[in-house]
């Protein structure tokens, strides 16, 4: 009968497709690895290799399309054994490198970088961690090098769109021909495309993050499946040579500093459809051993690069730690594909309630439970865990991030802040307790880094009248700032045009400005010439960087420098690329009309850096580099004070 029929036609084209293997698909897959791998373990390598993320979502997006239109087509598509599928393919070797993760935060991370963990570790497998990392992303937030999971936020979007879209196209078959839905799919590509280069820059996290702005990527893989080209040999060389063009241009020059998605975007998604479409199958590029091995491997690899991108960075190791991250990471690989991936799940149950024996279901139940009860249990701070009494770590706590925000950013004058923190979106003003009655005093302009320092000013100079705009993010500047995108862009223009006026009425004997990096990106000089055109006399002081580490000060106290008398340090984890800035800031300033002093200078040595102001361990700066407390004072105390003083 027609439904006999119908079940040997899906049998047979299932068959055609697993006999039919697409060796450019899965050498695509080795290119697109390869250089987020590069990428994320050094940057300078392949500048674009994130984009190696995109091409793998236009793959999915062919692949999924592919298995979804052939199931309806047979009238034989089951949503269930699709969910199915897809869990036995992605869930068992997720919740293996959880429960890794989990056995080694047991031992190595304290207990608030361990609550994180799980926190973050229930997100991944509960197929939300996009929705975290979205909402987690900002500027005093923890690095995203301290995020041992950050990378399951693309698996998170891609597992939300398989969820989505075969009811969607399942829910339109009913209502209209396959042809119309193949045109729906086209519409809702150039949709989404449009949605993300719009939302890129007025929304950057949330486009970064969320499925309705990468949607258009997997979509676009899905036109390559619908529409299919025939080509002649020569043509599909071409569309291969040019995709390939594609890829390699965004990899070598697009940056982590591009705004991303957005149109950009187009050239690795536009690449990957190219060589989809070009089905050579005899290529030497996709083709080869290497890239294929590679290819098959390529989740399993995505899935371990990660934590030891981290741990490098975590534990502060050098430069040949690289090369063994990228190895262990194929190793790892290799070894999660051939004995993880590779395990044949029950794919098929004869009831609804059948699919509840799904075994990699109940993979992801325990490793979302296990992440739920650390983060609950405040990261398992207990006696159990010796790490949780060590001395270091109970050190390393004091001066967590969170922590530390919590008990002393109120200190900092945070009202003085354009960008709401809390609610994540600017401020339409600030309070006119930020600046004095009268005219005269000090005026405080800058980010984050001159907030943490308006605490030492404030309490060396009580007697002079204060102003402060010191705005998360924000340089200080007099035009526009071309360099931000989305919400901290509006908050640093209306602060800096804040900073103007006010300038201007309260004409300051000092004007201190203070950035966290960068410096040699801003002309501080347009800073002068606008006091100079309004007439003003305001001796504008630029204080250059303080010393920073990376990932903080105070792991790098607690893991090497805990002895209390050694106050000045030398550990890999400083940032040196600030000594490249403070050199050109002397170059440009020394001899000019702004004061720069050096904070380099005057803590650093052949020695080292200062990192501890006392003798009890007392840290700088209570993260990789904004001010704490006792270091505010020590700085403007011992350094700025007297130089300040010689103008007021």
């Amino acid at each position: 009968n027609g439904l006999y029929i119908n079940d040997i036609y899906y049998l047979f084209s299932m068959e055609l497709q697993m006999l039919n293997f697409r060796q450019d698909i899965n050498g695509l897959r080795a290119i697109a690895v390869i250089a987020v791998v590069l990428f994320h373990f050094n940057p300078s390598w392949v500048p674009g290799g994130f984009a190696g993320v995109d091409v793998f979502f236009v793959i999915s997006g062919f692949l999924m399309t592919g298995i979804i239109f052939r199931g309806i087509q047979a009238d034989n598509f089951s949503i269930w054994k699709f969910y199915i599928a897809r869990a036995n393919r992605i869930i068992p070797a997720l919740a293996v490198l959880c429960l890794a993760l989990l056995i080694f935060g047991w031992f190595y991370l304290s207990p608030l970088e361990y609550r994180a963990l799980g926190k973050h570790i229930a997100a991944s497998t509960g197929f939300l961690s996009n929705f975290i990392y979205w909402m987690e992303a900002g500027y005093f937030d923890a690095a995203s090098h301290e995020k041992w999971l950050l990378h399951t936020w693309s698996l998170s979007v891609e597992w939300q769109f398989y969820v989505i879209y075969p009811l969607i196209l399942v829910s339109l078959q009913n209502f209209v021909s396959m042809e119309t839905i193949k045109k729906y799919i086209v519409i809702g590509a150039v949709i989404s495309f449009i949605l993300s280069a719009i939302s890129t820059y007025q929304w950057p996290n949330q486009a970064y993050y969320l499925l309705p702005t990468r949607a258009w990527e997997m979509m676009l893989g899905g036109v390559a499946f619908l529409y299919p080209l025939s080509l002649k040999e020569q043509s599909k060389k071409y569309f291969e040579w040019g995709g390939l063009l594609l890829i390699v241009v965004s990899y070598a020059f697009i940056s982590k500093g591009t705004p991303w998605p957005g149109y950009l975007a187009i050239f690795p998604v536009f690449g990957a459809f190219l060589i989809i479409q070009a089905d050579r199958e005899n290529s030497l590029i996709t083709s080869n051993v290497v890239f294929q091995k590679i290819g098959k491997w390529s989740y399993s690899i995505y899935l371990w690069h990660w934590p030891f991108v981290v741990a490098i960075y975590y534990f502060s190791l050098n430069s040949i730690f690289i090369y063994i991250g990228i190895f262990l990471s194929v190793l790892l690989g290799f070894i999660s594909h051939k004995y993880i991936e590779t395990i044949k799940f029950k794919k098929e149950f004869p009831k609804l309630l059948g699919y509840l024996k799904c075994k990699p279901l109940y993979f992801c139940i325990l490793t979302a439970f296990l992440g739920s009860i650390v983060f609950v249990s405040n990261g398992v701070n207990k006696p159990i865990r010796s790490i949780s009494n060590s001395e270091e770590t109970l050190y390393m706590a004091n001066y967590h991030r969170d922590n530390y925000i919590k008990n002393f950013m109120r200190l900092f004058s945070p009202e003085c802040d354009f960008f709401d923190t809390v609610e994540r979106q600017p401020k339409n003003d600030i309070p006119n307790s930020c600046f004095n009655k009268g005219e005269g005093g000090i005026f405080i302009w800058g980010d984050s880094h001159a907030k943490s320092l308006s605490y030492g000013i404030r309490k060396s100079f009580s007697g002079e009248n204060i102003s402060q705009i010191t705005t998360s993010n924000c340089r200080p500047l007099v035009k526009e700032d071309t360099e931000l995108d989305g919400e901290y862009r509006v908050a640093c223009d209306r602060a800096n045009a804040k900073a103007k006026d006010e300038i201007l009425k309260i004409k300051p004997k000092v004007i201190i400005l203070v950035q966290h990096i960068d410096h040699d990106k801003n002309d501080y000089n347009e800073i002068f010439s606008y006091i100079t055109k309004h007439n003003l006399k305001s001796k504008i002081i630029l204080i250059g960087p303080v010393p920073q580490w990376e990932p903080s000060l105070p792991n790098t106290i607690a893991k090497r420098h805990f002895e209390p008398t050694k106050t000045i340090i030398e550990d890999r984890s400083f940032v040196t690329p600030l000594f490249s800035i403070n050199r050109q800031l002397h170059e440009r300033y020394g001899n000019s009309e702004i004061k720069h002093i050096s904070l380099l200078d005057e803590l650093c040595n052949e020695e080292g850096c200062l990192a501890k102001v006392d003798n009890n361990n007392t840290p700088l700066v209570f993260d990789y580099g904004h001010l704490s407390v006792e270091g505010s004072q020590y700085v403007v105390e011992e350094i700025l004070k007297e130089k300040i003083m010689d103008y007021l």
